[in-house]
C-alpha cells in the first residue's frame, strides 16, 4: 500500500482539485436568474463526486505517466526528480498496467454519477456531453505517456493540463451546478490552467537533459532552458493579472483581495527561477508552486462569498 500511495503522487492531488473549488464555490456565490438562492444552485453530491472524480483523473495520469516513462525507459538514472514505482522495480509494468484500467473504470463510474446528481434524468444531451468529456479526459490522461502516439512525447502535454485541469475543472463544475456559462469565470479558470502548466513547466524544465536524451521533445525540450524561463514568467504572471481583472471586474471591496497573499509565495517561485542556473534544483519548487495554486483557489473562493458565515449557515440547514 506504502509504494501505491507514492505511485499516486499524492503532493499533485492538491493542485489538481483547485479548479473544482473555484468553479464550485463561484456557483455557490453566484446565483443564476433562474435559481435565486445558494442553496438551490450548490450540491454537495455534485460537489464530493467531482473532486472523487478529478482525483480519479490525476491519479489515472500518475499512474499512466509511470507506466508510460518506464516502459519506454525514460525514467533512468538520468532522472533528477524521486524515483517513480516501475523505475525503481518496486512495482511491475503488469501491476501498474492493471492498476491504470482499475483506476479509469472506477474514475467513469464517479464521472457517471456525477452527471447522475447534476442533471438526473432531464438535460440528455449534457449527460451525453460530460460523459464524453469525461471519456475524453481518461483516454487523455493515459495517451500523455502511453503508447507510440503519447503526446506528452510530442509537446501537447501543457495543452492537455490547460484544458483538462483548467477550463474543463473550473468552468465544467460550475456548468453541473448552474447550467450555464458565467464569462467572468474564465478568467479564474485560464488562470488555474496556467498555473497548471507552469507546475508541468517547472517538471519538464527539471527533467530537460534527461528528456532530450530519451526523445521526449516537451516544449522545453524543443525551447531550450533559457526560453522555457522566459515561458514559465509568462504563464505565472498572466495567471496573476488574470485574478487582479476578475476581482476587479467583479467589484470586489478591498477586504475581498485576501487572495493577494497567496501572490507571496508565487513572487518568491518566480524569483527562485529566475536565480536557478541549474535545473536538476527546480524539484523543491514543484510542491511550492502547487500548494501555492490550491492556497490561492482557497483563498479566492473565501473572497467570492460576502456574507460567508450566512451562507454556510444555510448550507446546513436547508443544503442537499
Amino acid at each position: 500500500m506504502k509504494h501505491w500511495i507514492e505511485a499516486a503522487r499524492l503532493r499533485t492531488l492538491p493542485l489538481s482539485v483547485s479548479g473544482i473549488i473555484v468553479g464550485s464555490i463561484y456557483a455557490l456565490s453566484n446565483p443564476t436568474e433562474t435559481i435565486n438562492t445558494p442553496t438551490e444552485v450548490f450540491s454537495w453530491k455534485i460537489f464530493g463526486f467531482a473532486l472523487l472524480t478529478t482525483l480519479g483523473l490525476q491519479v489515472l495520469s500518475n499512474f499512466a505517466n509511470d507506466y508510460g516513462d518506464g516502459v519506454k525507459g525514460t525514467d533512468n538514472v538520468d532522472r533528477v526528480g524521486p524515483q517513480r514505482a516501475i523505475q525503481s522495480g518496486i512495482i511491475t509494468p503488469q501491476a501498474m498496467k492493471k492498476a491504470i484500467i482499475i483506476t479509469s473504470i472506477l474514475t467513469l463510474l464517479s464521472a457517471i454519477i456525477l452527471i447522475y446528481f447534476a442533471f438526473g434524468k432531464d438535460n440528455f444531451g449534457y449527460s451525453i456531453f460530460f460523459l464524453l468529456l469525461g471519456i475524453a479526459a481518461i483516454i487523455s490522461a493515459i495517451r500523455y505517456t502511453v503508447g507510440n502516439s503519447a503526446y506528452g512525447y510530442k509537446g501537447f502535454g501543457d495543452l492537455f493540463v490547460f484544458i483538462f485541469f483548467g477550463l474543463v475543472s473550473t468552468l465544467g463544475v460550475n456548468f453541473l451546478y448552474s447550467k450555464e456559462v458565467d464569462p467572468l469565470l474564465i478568467l479564474p479558470a485560464v488562470s488555474i490552467g496556467l498555473l497548471s502548466v507552469g507546475v508541468l513547466n517547472l517538471n519538464n524544465m527539471r527533467d530537460e537533459e534527461s528528456d532530450r536524451k530519451s526523445g521526449k521533445n516537451t516544449i522545453v525540450v524543443q525551447m531550450g532552458g533559457a526560453k522555457a524561463k522566459k515561458y514559465h514568467y509568462f504563464l505565472i504572471i498572466t495567471a496573476m493579472l488574470l485574478v487582479i481583472i476578475f476581482a476587479a471586474l467583479s467589484d470586489y471591496r478591498f477586504d475581498q483581495y485576501l487572495f493577494l497573499l497567496a501572490y507571496i509565495p508565487l513572487t518568491k517561485h518566480l524569483i527562485t527561477v529566475y536565480k536557478n542556473q541549474n535545473p536538476k534544483l527546480l524539484d523543491p519548487e514543484l510542491k511550492k508552486l502547487a500548494l501555492s495554486t490550491f492556497l490561492l483557489s482557497i483563498l479566492l473562493t473565501v473572497c467570492m462569498i460576502s456574507l460567508i458565515s450566512d451562507i454556510i449557515v444555510n448550507l446546513f440547514l436547508g443544503g442537499r
